[in-house]
């Protein structure tokens, strides 16, 4: 007996060389492994190339995928906006509205 390497259920094996114990978890890792060359090959690709910020051009990571940094994704004027509406309710200078 031995065990599959996807799932880990005990199978018997028709040849020797037989790791899978379907076709269908030999289909889910073959597919797993052919995503995961496909993202290394991709962060290979970006390593040599420098990659600006759409918006303040600062440099991106090679691990961020995004064209934006996450200074510009959390849009800072917005948080400090937030930030004293939510200081106001909380001081009473602001009722709480339903939108």
């Amino acid at each position: 007996m031995k065990s599959c390497q996807w799932c880990g259920e005990p199978f018997e094996a028709k040849v020797n060389y037989q790791i899978y114990c379907s076709s269908e978890c030999r289909q889910k890792a073959t597919k797993e492994k052919i995503t995961q060359r496909y993202v290394i090959n991709r962060r290979n690709k970006m390593f040599n190339k420098k990659r600006n910020c759409k918006f303040c051009s600062l440099p991106l990571s090679v691990y961020n995928d995004e064209p934006i940094c996450q200074t510009c994704l959390i849009n800072p004027p917005e948080v400090k906006k937030a930030l004293k509406e939510i200081k106001g309710i909380v001081d009473g200078k602001t009722q709480l509205t339903d939108e």
